[in-house]
């Protein structure tokens, strides 16, 4: 079956229902709470305790970023308002201002593998070519952005932390993202104060803090695997393809049930892209029914590991590679250094 096929044949599951959804939430954040409060208490005796309780923590807090990310594709509940408000309230526990991720997300959604429209939302990812007309500068700072380090330890403090406090991307784009990104500036300013007053520096910097930088390295994590991986495929604008480019070039994370759980079957990323209206806790159904899908684009957590190193698109070839074998196919004349 053809993606635009698919397409069709997975518009049954985009119905959602407001009761599992309510359900999804409250099975999420109250969890969430519970263990931040049982974080706080253990302050009393073992630091390290609370801290290892806030970075457990953290896995509900990627399940809540999945459900504002539902919510942005109109999909968690019929009512586009109830998803809108839902989302912005849900953003700011993820420090995440919701109409400006919602747009930039929607971007993404519609450019995906497109080699002439990449830059937003997007990995950053150049071909080989590219890559080599840069000067030793330009080479190290992309080589730089790759590092895991960088990529999955520096990249999610600096996008959650600084990057959203503004509206980048659509400084000019009208009051509504304004709106979101103060708004949401505010009411997590609100937050920290209320732990501050309440707990002190040792809460904030023990029980919240921990919680939301380990999710956010989670999140950068999931969203790199999704499109991250050997055979994804990137083309030119002339001969690219959306529900192409959406099925072929996002993956099937194929996790261990808890964590499909944690992540809301988010790793069932082509079937998402194909339709993504389809509520999360609905794409299990689309595996159930349609076994076919379930080997397209798998990666298991531990092949996942091997795509980490993969940083170049190889435009001939139609693969992604190391910088070695990058360099490799350069020295073997396909591309003039």
């Amino acid at each position: 079956m053809q993606p635009k096929d698919w397409t069709r044949a997975l518009a049954q599951y985009r119905v959602p229902n407001a009761k599992r959804s309510i359900c999804e939430i409250a099975i999420t954040v109250v969890p969430l709470f519970a263990l931040w409060a049982l974080a706080w208490f253990a302050l009393s005796f073992s630091v390290w305790i609370a801290i290892l309780l806030a970075v457990l923590n953290a896995a509900f807090l990627v399940r809540i970023f999945i459900i504002m990310h539902d919510c942005g594709h109109g999909s968690f509940f019929r009512n586009r308002n109830a998803c809108n408000w839902t989302g912005r309230v849900l953003g700011v526990l993820t420090v995440t201002p919701y109409d400006v991720w919602r747009q930039s997300h929607a971007i993404h959604h519609a450019s995906t593998g497109n080699l002439d429209r990449r830059g937003m939302g997007d990995i950053p990812t150049l071909t080989i070519e590219e890559y080599l007309k840069r000067n030793w500068f330009g080479r190290a700072a992309y080589r730089l952005t790759r590092n895991p380090v960088v990529l999955f330890g520096v990249a999610p403090i600096y996008t959650f932390f600084i990057q959203y406090r503004l509206p980048v991307g659509f400084m000019r784009s009208g009051w509504l993202y304004w709106a979101s990104a103060m708004g949401t500036n505010a009411a997590i300013a609100g937050l920290l104060a209320l732990i501050l007053w309440a707990g002190g520096f040792e809460v904030l910097a023990c029980v919240f803090l921990p919680t939301v930088i380990v999710a956010s390295s989670i999140g950068i994590w999931l969203f790199y695997i999704q499109h991250q991986f050997e055979h994804t495929t990137w083309d030119r604008e002339e001969s690219w393809n959306l529900q192409s480019a959406a099925f072929y070039g996002s993956s099937h994370y194929a996790l261990p049930g808890i964590l499909r759980w944690f992540s809301g079957n988010i790793g069932v990323h082509h079937v998402h892209h194909l339709a993504s209206r389809i509520p999360f806790y609905r794409l299990n159904e689309v595996l159930r029914d349609h076994s076919e899908l379930e080997n397209c684009q798998r990666i298991s957590l531990y092949e996942s590991l091997h795509c980490a190193r993969l940083h170049l698109w190889d435009e001939k070839s139609h693969r992604l590679l190391t910088f070695s074998e990058a360099l490799s196919s350069a020295n073997s004349n396909r591309y003039l250094v």
